[in-house]
């Protein structure tokens, strides 16, 4: 089966640190990670083309992971940041495009997991951003903490031209086995036809040292009978998910959590998905 992995990240700290890779548990990333170091493993585990997300709310990274894309065999896509709130946001974007490598970018990322307005997606300057995303022909990933779920079932609401990419599927608190309201939010989300998820850092999201399949299942069913296989795509989150697993490890263990699945349903998530949603070239 042919995979793309709709979900990882680079860095490089000579070129900026990573101010968010702090304390002794997150030490095994504070390193260097590159796309060469990502392409053997990927090639093994059956990977044939990727998506670089954003690490960090830094304009200059985005230009740079769409160098590193220009005719790059892997990266087939770039999900970047720019200032959602910029009154000249659209201006950035078509900027963006014209750079070299700016046909593989897909999508706009922000950090709302770190803003402490819960409604934040909400705000009438970032609803502008996300119109002129829209306006672009570009999807927007979400990376959102539980609470903030509501807020972006209610942003995909009001711009329904819009695609919206949850990550991680939504993080839900794994490590301590709850369910709601993360359950009852991330449906409320799934509701809204512009929407799909990412089945994606779950590992990491879970108990580092002793998380197993059974225990991320609950999480994963509930996004497969939410979205459905055909709005549902395939992540690594690597190399934050090193901190877990191995990407062989998570690749294996997206496959487990869809062992139930149809050739054609796990055709859609492993691939056809990202494909649709990011304009990506099928196999």
């Amino acid at each position: 089966m042919t995979i793309i992995d709709a979900h990882h990240h680079v860095w490089d700290l000579s070129v900026r640190d990573q101010e968010w890779i702090t304390g002794p548990e997150m030490a095994p990333i504070r390193r260097d990670f590159s796309v060469d170091d990502l392409a053997p493993q990927a090639r093994a585990a059956g990977v044939h083309a990727t998506v670089l997300v954003q690490t960090i709310t830094v304009a200059e990274e985005t230009p740079e992971f769409l160098a590193l894309a220009d005719g790059n065999e892997l990266v087939a896509g770039v999900v970047g940041w720019t200032d959602l709130t910029a009154p000249d946001a659209a201006d950035t974007l078509a900027a963006l495009r014209r750079l070299p490598g700016g046909d593989r970018l897909v999508g706009i990322r922000h950090q709302v997991q770190g803003e402490s307005d819960p409604d934040w997606l909400l705000r009438p300057d970032v609803l502008r951003g996300l119109a002129a995303v829209a306006d672009a022909g570009l999807v927007y990933d979400l990376v959102v903490q539980p609470h903030q779920l509501p807020a972006a079932a209610e942003a995909a609401a009001r711009l329904p031209r819009l695609t919206f990419v949850l990550d991680h599927l939504g993080k839900p608190p794994v490590a301590s086995g709850e369910m709601e309201p993360w359950a009852a939010d991330v449906r409320a989300l799934a509701a809204r036809p512009n929407t799909v998820c990412k089945l994606s850092g779950l590992v990491t999201e879970a108990s580092w040292s002793t998380w197993t399949v059974p225990g991320l299942s609950p999480y994963a069913d509930t996004v497969l009978d939410a979205f459905g296989p055909a709005r549902l795509m395939f992540g690594s989150d690597w190399p934050v998910c090193t901190l877990a697993a191995s990407y062989a490890e998570v690749v294996a263990t997206a496959r487990a959590l869809t062992e139930g699945l149809s050739e054609d349903e796990r055709r859609a998530v492993f691939e056809l998905t990202a494909c649709r949603v990011y304009g990506l070239p099928a196999s």
